[in-house]
């Protein structure tokens, strides 16, 4: 089954694919079918997920899986949540994608490193939301969530990863996220633990695999 990622991130779709291998699911980013990214105005990771889901899938004409996914500290009531991939103001100046996205990460982490300065809580969480859609109409979505919870370091560490991986420290592995082979990551963090989730309801509601 072809279905369309609601996304244009080269590593996000590397990660997912990982995810469903086994399973008769051919994903493709929406950029290589021409859609433009749908717009994320809500509050929550399932309704931005859904929004996107359906985006994709009504101009598509495809089976649709959508990823809306961030980093919820508690000491700052949650956020960055949805505004994760634009906490700081957003960096401009380069035609390629995955440079401006890596400049945008380490404008990401500089703020949140500025924002908890002199913070003795630095717990938080890697969140995720996964949403499959048969169709931009599907009255039944599926969905699926995970929650990975790690302490925010005052220094990155790590060359892995993308995103805020290089300053959320996994206690029990003694290492960051960024610091993880990608075998390890993928069998322990929220994506993971929601694409296993998702594996089950597709299995189950779409009778694939």
């Amino acid at each position: 089954m072809r279905v369309v990622l609601a996304s244009n991130n080269a590593k996000k779709l590397a990660e997912l694919q990982a995810l469903f291998a086994g399973l008769p699911l051919q994903l493709v980013t929406q950029d290589s079918l021409g859609i433009p990214e749908a717009e994320e105005p809500f509050a929550t990771f399932f309704e931005n997920g859904l929004a996107k889901a359906r985006h994709a899938a009504r101009l598509s004409g495809l089976p649709a899986l959508a990823d809306d996914s961030g980093l919820c500290v508690d000491a700052l009531g949650g956020r960055p949540g949805v505004a994760s991939a634009h906490f700081a103001p957003a960096v401009d100046g380069d035609d390629d994608r995955e440079a401006r996205r890596r400049a945008q990460d380490g404008a990401n982490n500089a703020l949140l490193l500025q924002r908890l300065s002199g913070q003795p809580d630095r717990r938080a969480a890697f969140v995720c939301t996964l949403v499959a859609l048969r169709h931009a109409d599907d009255p039944e979505p599926l969905l699926a969530c995970g929650r990975w919870v790690g302490q925010i370091l005052t220094a990155p560490r790590g060359a892995g990863g993308f995103g805020y991986d290089p300053l959320v420290f996994i206690p029990s592995l003694a290492r960051t996220v960024a610091e993880l082979d990608a075998a390890t990551k993928n069998r322990l963090s929220h994506r993971a633990l929601a694409a296993t989730r998702l594996r089950e309801r597709l299995r189950e509601d779409w009778r694939i695999g």
